[in-house]
């Protein structure tokens, strides 16, 4: 009888446990080498693939986002090598060609669409401000709202303002020698880019005497004393309410915003 109840208990016990677990089993060295095969032969078709074959070659070039720039100005400057594997298509070096190639581009993204197209999505910079150019007459340089000279023009586009530096007296030839004329030219572009929708259509120049001392002349013969480029929300908030309050006015001074003044009429 005990024997019989240790032998139930025995059976008992082996059942809650369940079986055993498997032995693992080394594959056999013939398993082994025809996995390798296998692996070799699938790494070797796929570089074939992306490089070897006709199936995945730059076939076309498109740009988009152009403006100014015609298509076909990006892709003779994109340079990118039609008939290469798409895959080996260095898009890093065909941005940085573009950004140097074509200062107008701000920003662009190459991308890959397979199977044969390289994409070229482009943003080109916009003017804020523009500028007569010094060193060719009557010719004209666009300046976008970092400040970055980057066109040079034969014709002023429409509705942009001009900026002129015009550093007449003695201590605004002091600010041009401190701050120089790139410093100050972000100065009239912080300015410029503060201005109300309505007041920046009626702007037609951005004038910088000094740093602290920049004024706007509007259409009709109307004039803005600015003074810096700081405090620009404030100057704005005063010149908006000076334009509904004296409608007829000459002139605007809103240098000090805490204290704006308009004059004739």
């Amino acid at each position: 009888m005990a024997g019989s109840a240790v032998t139930d208990r025995d059976d008992t016990e082996e059942s809650e446990a369940g079986p055993p677990p498997p032995r693992f089993r080394m594959p056999s060295i013939r398993t082994l080498i025809v996995t390798g095969v296998l692996l070799v032969l699938i790494g070797a078709g796929g570089i074939w693939l992306f490089y070897g074959s006709q199936w995945l070659r730059v076939e076309r070039v498109t740009p988009s986002g152009t403006d100014v720039l015609t298509p076909a100005q990006v892709r003779d400057a994109a340079a990118v090598p039609v008939g290469a594997p798409l895959i080996s298509v260095d898009t890093g070096a065909i941005e940085d060609r573009l950004r140097r190639e074509l200062p107008r581009i701000d920003s662009v993204d190459v991308v890959r669409s397979w199977p044969h197209g390289i994409g070229l999505k482009v943003t080109e910079r916009k003017p804020v401000l523009i500028a007569e150019d010094e060193r060719n007459s009557g010719k004209f340089v666009e300046v976008d709202r970092e400040g970055v000279r980057f066109a040079t023009v034969d014709k002023a586009p429409k509705d942009v303002p001009r900026l002129e530096l015009t550093p007449d007296r003695n201590g605004a030839a002091a600010s041009l020698r401190r701050f120089g004329p790139e410093r100050l030219t972000r100065e009239a572009v912080r300015v410029a880019g503060r201005l109300p929708k309505a007041v920046a259509r009626d702007t037609r120049t951005v004038k910088v005497r000094s740093y602290d001392d920049i004024s706007l002349e509007l259409t009709g013969g109307r004039t803005v004393d600015w003074g810096s480029g700081e405090q620009g929300a404030q100057k704005v908030r005063a010149l908006s309410a000076l334009l509904k309050a004296a409608p007829k006015a000459r002139h605007f001074d809103v240098s000090v915003p805490t204290a704006p003044a308009s004059a004739g009429s």
